[in-house]
């Protein structure tokens, strides 16, 4: 008999949580995730890409910079995101309607994974079979990492996600290369430009009337040695699949070049663009296997994996690419190989995207009549940390001296505000050596400058995660109410309205079930929610 009675509740039960999932009341949204191992919240948006820019490089949390194309605005325009990656995650997973077209904002000089954007209408491509076309490309990338860098990857190193419809074939390929990044994506684009060179020339031959972007002058091509013209042949000949039509019929490239440029969009996972309905999901011909962890599903994990920036600092090469100079007349012409390819000077005489930072780097280092300089550096978005690489001042924290041979390294930490020293010494690296953390001059933080104006308040996200303008942002339509004046309250802003008839019989359904349902239950309820 009791039984029976328990079956006829646990049935009133599963029928009320039946009605309550078809009509849900509104769940507010939370200023923080709960999880103790993730971050303080941070979610702000921002009109304008320079002041959330600002914003996230001098904020204390660990956040990232995102854009989102919303419903009902016009095309191309954008409202830039600040918020850390699990926080994002948690609601892009639930908040589908208002995070549905977003994208990572890849910034300057950021170090960066290395990633291809591949596309090509299928009415006018309909003999090409775009799954082969993506084996072979990322089997001819693989073999151009491992002769120019020596690094070993395959297909399972590589993240293939997919977007294509009916009309178009859409990949993104990002490659989770081992323990190596690239110093920033021009350095991607350069590396990308330079082995789909014999690509770019098949292009160029196609069309005679447009100037040649051959890297040896015409009348020099017979001084080139024959094997090597014979292999740059092949490269031309095996790059021809490369080669797709345009909707009107152009011929033109497969991968697409234009998306190494600086503070680059680059749509999501789960990302779809603004009044299109197809997002970014892994591909049927994907071989990367996620790995997710304790705190994080697969899911997560793949979602993780595709940001272009979430590049940890530790134990990573980071590699550099310098396109072949273009030969001068009388000179020795230069191959179309890329054997000379690198070069760590290259950014030598080139200030990184915060050059107080580097100015008083460059005071640490010159002092005491020793002319220190800044040999190159590297962003790491993810970490908001800058490491610059010194040579001629060799000063060690740690032996309190100078190391005869070996240069130091100086980490600037954005987040925190300070800056301490690791060293290349094969002792030092032995030991894990980190100095004592410094703090930055005011100065160059500027941290006490942020301001927080109306414009960079101009939207908000409301309890259902939409976002929408700020009430303040609104334009007002009544002429006579004075500027100045401090708005009348309103009965409303107070709760004081009638009470939706909805929300009172749900609300006595919830009352009249929780009388009848164990405690015991109630919690295992909500434990399973959570």
């Amino acid at each position: 008999m009791a039984g029976g009675k328990w079956q006829d509740r646990l049935k009133s039960v599963e029928q009320r949580a039946s009605s309550f999932q078809s009509s849900p009341l509104s769940c507010p949204y939370k200023p923080r995730l709960s999880r103790p191992w993730q971050p303080s919240s941070v979610w702000r948006l921002f009109p304008r890409q320079n002041a959330a820019i600002a914003f996230t490089q001098h904020v204390k949390q660990d956040v990232h910079l995102f854009s989102l194309e919303k419903e009902g605005s016009y095309a191309g325009q954008r409202i830039f995101l600040v918020t850390s990656y699990s926080e994002l995650w948690h609601y892009y997973s639930t908040h589908r309607q208002s995070l549905m077209h977003c994208y990572e904002v890849i910034l300057e000089g950021a170090v960066c994974k290395l990633y291809l954007d591949l596309e090509f209408d299928k009415a006018s491509n309909s003999h090409l079979d775009g799954k082969m076309m993506v084996s072979k490309l990322i089997q001819y990338v693989c073999e151009k990492l491992e002769e120019v860098y020596g690094l070993r990857c395959s297909a399972r190193d590589v993240l293939n996600l997919d977007s294509s419809t009916s009309e178009k074939f859409s990949r993104h390929l990002i490659f989770m290369l081992p323990s190596a990044a690239f110093k920033d994506n021009s350095h991607v684009g350069r590396f990308i430009h330079d082995i789909l060179h014999p690509a770019l020339k098949s292009l160029q031959k196609s069309k005679p009337e447009a100037p040649t972007t051959e890297v040896c002058p015409r009348e020099n091509r017979d001084d080139v040695d024959g094997s090597q013209a014979k292999r740059r042949k092949y490269e031309e000949k095996d790059l021809d699949f490369l080669i797709v039509k345009s909707k009107n019929g152009q011929e033109q490239l497969f991968v697409d070049l234009g998306v190494y440029t600086k503070n680059r969009n680059f749509r999501l996972y789960k990302s779809s663009k603004l009044g299109k309905n197809a997002a970014f999901c892994v591909a049927e011909d994907n071989k990367f296997v996620p790995k997710p962890s304790k705190h994080t599903t697969k899911e997560e994990y793949i979602f993780l994996a595709s940001l272009i920036t979430n590049i940890s600092f530790t134990g990573q090469r980071i590699l550099t690419y310098d396109m072949p100079q273009k030969s001068t007349a009388g000179s020795q012409c230069s191959t179309l190989q890329i054997e000379s390819h690198s070069s760590d000077l290259l950014d030598e005489q080139k200030p990184s995207p915060f050059k107080e930072v580097d100015e008083f780097v460059l005071t640490l280092v010159c002092k005491d009549g020793i002319q220190g300089s800044i040999r190159r550096w590297n962003y790491f978005a993810s970490e908001q940390l800058l490491v610059y690489d010194i040579e001629k001042f060799r000063w060690c924290h740690n032996v309190k001296r100078f190391h005869k041979s070996n240069n130091i390294i100086i980490v600037v930490d954005l987040k925190e505000e300070v800056w301490y020293q690791r060293c290349h010494d094969p002792e030092c690296r032995r030991q894990n050596y980190r100095s004592s953390s410094f703090p930055l001059p005011q100065e160059v933080c500027m941290s006490h400058l942020l301001m927080e104006d109306e414009e960079d308040q101009a939207y908000l996200t409301d309890e259902l995660g939409n976002i929408e303008l700020a009430q303040s942002s609104v334009p007002r339509t009544d002429s006579t109410e004075s500027s100045s004046a401090p708005q009348a309250e309103k009965a409303e802003d107070w709760g004081e309205w009638p009470d939706d008839p909805a929300y009172l019989e749900a609300l006595q359904e919830v009352e009249r079930a929780t009388e009848e349902v164990p405690d015991e239950l109630l919690l295992q309820a909500v434990t399973e929610c959570e």
